[in-house]
């Protein structure tokens, strides 16, 4: 996050295919997590591997939650490991496209 105390939380929340979340937070930011590290490493993600549970998600008001709120991942986390795609402050036009980089198994 640009300013420390900037709290950020989770507006609108996509799952994609391979795994990966499109992220709105409150600052008009958007951005793609890839969560297969976290499903690899953590077992409370474990269930997540399932494609079908991984794409009902929810918001609870700060994040993404799955499992009726028993899976998330703090929006924190989201945003600072996150890869922009959209970023009204970073250029004159409004738009930041960068490519994701690939997750090695």
């Amino acid at each position: 996050m640009d300013n420390k105390n900037e709290l950020v939380w989770v507006v609108r929340a996509v799952a994609l295919d391979n795994y990966v979340l499109q992220v709105t937070f409150n600052n008009g930011r958007m951005k793609l997590f890839d969560c297969k590290p976290l499903i690899k490493e953590f077992p409370a993600f474990k269930r997540l591997q399932d494609d079908g549970v991984f794409k009902i998600i929810a918001l609870d008001g700060w994040t993404v939650t799955w499992d009726e709120g028993r899976v998330d991942i703090a929006p924190e986390y989201l945003y600072e490991k996150g890869v922009a795609i959209y970023d009204h402050d970073d250029t004159e036009a409004g738009i930041v496209a960068e490519a994701p980089v690939p997750y090695e198994s």
